[in-house]
C-alpha cells in the first residue's frame, strides 16, 4: 500500500501523462489496463485501487470530439485537391475514423481516469 497521505497534492499533469500511456496515474510503473479497455482492479507496485474510476462515455465523447476536428478539415482539403470517386472515398473516411478511433480511446480513457485520480473523484479521495 502507498505511504502517501491522502491529502498530499497530486500533480494532474503526471497523472494525464502516465495514464496517456496506460501507465497507473500514481506511481507509473505498471500498466492501468489489463486488456484493451480494461482497468486492473489495482497497481501490484502501488496498490492504489482502480475500482473507483468511473470514465463511462468521457473517452468516447472526447475521441469523437477530436476525430471531427480532424478528418473534417482532411476531407475537405482532399476533396479540393483531388477527384476522387465517391467509392474512395466510402471507403476510405469510415476506415480513417475507425483506425483513429481506435488508437485514441485507450489513452482517452487512461487520461480520464488519470484526471479523476489526480482530482480525486469518485471514490480517490481516500477518505472512506
Amino acid at each position: 500500500m502507498s505511504d502517501r497521505s491522502p491529502t498530499d497534492p497530486r500533480d494532474l499533469r503526471t497523472a494525464l501523462i502516465r495514464g496517456m500511456k496506460g501507465k497507473c496515474p500514481a506511481c507509473g510503473d505498471t500498466a492501468l489496463f489489463g486488456r484493451f479497455l480494461k482497468p486492473v482492479s489495482h497497481c501490484p507496485t502501488c496498490g492504489q485501487s482502480w475500482s473507483h474510476q468511473r470514465a463511462d462515455d468521457l473517452p468516447a465523447y472526447l475521441v469523437v470530439l477530436i476525430l471531427g476536428h480532424v478528418l473534417v478539415p482532411l476531407v475537405v482539403a482532399a476533396n479540393l485537391r483531388f477527384d476522387m470517386p465517391m467509392w474512395v472515398q466510402m471507403t476510405l473516411w469510415p476506415g480513417v475514423a475507425l483506425l483513429l478511433a481506435l488508437l485514441l480511446i485507450q489513452p482517452a480513457k487512461g487520461m480520464v481516469i488519470g484526471l479523476q485520480w489526480a482530482r480525486r473523484m469518485h471514490g480517490f479521495s481516500g477518505r472512506r
